[in-house]
């Protein structure tokens, strides 16, 4: 089910013993839209830092206690590295935070970092999942975690926060119309799937939506996100009623006004 990220802002975390703090905002990268982590503000437990979750490792959303229950512990996440998240998180920070839990580096061909270095996905481990304290054998012809920081020392993660992109002004190829109002997310992919716009500056209380793949670039500095779509286009589409959440009915029109195929099918 596709749910709006700013439902999602404020959820408790659970950790496996007990909660650390409360769902403050979510990276996702610019280039597949895919949310990376979940950015936890851990209040008074750890002095108000901020650490880094990735939503692999949660369980569905439970909806009415407004809790997201993670396979961590409070220890594991506590030692986690420190991440200045004031600054763009680099690729040493993202390879730092991998290796401490044994997460998959994504950016690295699907390789799981751990204590002793680089080894693939599905190479056996103790434990269940990603979670749990794992052992490794890793060949020496392997990458270790050096190897990996100098290999990707250049990369740019194309990381986005979800609330600093929340409320850049929309440009269409003719002009402004409109700005970002918030995101849909899939609760299982953990997936940007739709990007919902306020047109209320030209068409006053009108919301729509738009796909990530019609988003052409994110300016930063400017503020801005450069669509592939006119602004007749986007005035024209199907409305959306922001109190729902997209259903194959609207799917339907919003798909036949674009004449874009039904994914579904």
């Amino acid at each position: 089910m596709l749910r709006r990220i700013e439902d999602l802002r404020g959820f408790n975390l659970r950790a496996t013993d007990g909660d650390i703090g409360q769902i403050d905002d979510f990276y996702f990268g610019d280039d597949d839209w895919q949310v990376c982590y979940i950015v936890v503000d851990t209040g008074p437990w750890l002095f108000g830092r901020k650490v880094l979750i990735s939503p692999h490792v949660a369980h569905p959303p439970l909806w009415e206690e407004r809790v997201l229950a993670v396979d961590l512990t409070k220890e594991q996440i506590e030692n986690s590295p420190d991440i200045d998240l004031d600054r763009p998180v680099s690729r040493q920070h993202q390879i730092a935070l991998h290796s401490h839990y044994g997460w998959p580096a994504f950016w690295a061909g699907g390789a799981v970092l751990g204590p002793t270095g680089a080894m693939p996905l599905d190479y056996p481990s103790t434990g269940a999942g990603l979670a749990a304290e794992q052992t490794y054998v890793v060949d020496d012809a392997m990458p270790i975690e050096e190897d990996l920081a100098a290999t990707h020392a250049g990369d740019d993660p194309h990381l986005r926060s979800a609330k600093e992109v929340t409320g850049y002004y929309i440009q269409a190829t003719d002009g402004e119309i409109g700005h970002v109002e918030d995101f849909f997310v899939s609760e299982t992919e953990w997936n940007i799937q739709y990007v919902m716009v306020d047109t209320r500056n030209w068409l006053p209380g009108r919301k729509v939506l738009i796909l990530p793949d019609r988003i052409r670039e994110i300016d930063w500095e400017g503020s801005q996100v450069f669509v592939d779509h006119t602004r007749d286009e986007i005035k024209d589409s199907p409305e959306f009623d922001p109190q729902g959440s997209p259903d194959r009915a609207y799917e339907a029109r919003y798909f036949d006004y674009y004449e874009r195929p039904y994914y579904w099918l």
